[in-house]
């Protein structure tokens, strides 16, 4: 029996490790972004889901929406429970009798979006306003559910 000694490995320089980590990186996108486009297609088939930011702070939460194109008295804001909803309707525009449509981009139709507040907001002081196509809903925090500075004492 012959015993070799056993010697690490050198490292080598590789030229295509850099195309195999593009392949890995390109492969791991791949397995994580399906449920990504597959909300998005689904969007595009369905309709137009607008925009929406949300906000907290100390006091408020502030969920704002892009509307754009519609009048406020095509948006509709309701608060139930602990939860936002958003919802309205663009109408569709049609090209004049005389002019070829070449490109139609915009999305025309029924939108809902809701919000689920993580703690109850005082329904009484909700405050909607809208300007320049953008959606403002301030929501206060209830006394309940606002943050408590506790003092610490010392002995």
């Amino acid at each position: 029996m012959n015993l070799l000694k056993w010697y690490r490995p050198t490292t080598t320089e590789w030229t295509s490790f850099g195309r195999l980590t593009e392949l890995q990186s390109e492969i791991e996108r791949l397995f994580d972004a399906p449920l990504t486009e597959l909300t998005r297609s689904s969007r595009l088939l369905s309709g137009w889901t607008p925009a929406l930011d949300v906000y907290e702070n100390q006091d408020r939460y502030i969920v704002k929406a892009e509307l754009p194109g519609l009048k406020k008295e095509a948006i509709e804001a309701s608060l139930q429970n602990d939860t936002l909803t958003i919802s309205g309707e663009r109408k569709n525009e049609s090209a004049p009798k005389d002019a070829a449509t070449h490109r139609s981009e915009r999305f025309f139709g029924r939108f809902q979006r809701t919000v689920t507040l993580p703690v109850p907001v005082a329904a009484d002081q909700v405050v909607a306003s809208y300007q320049d196509g953008i959606l403002t809903v301030t929501l206060p925090k209830t006394e309940a559910a606002k943050p408590k500075r506790i003092d610490v004492a010392a002995n």
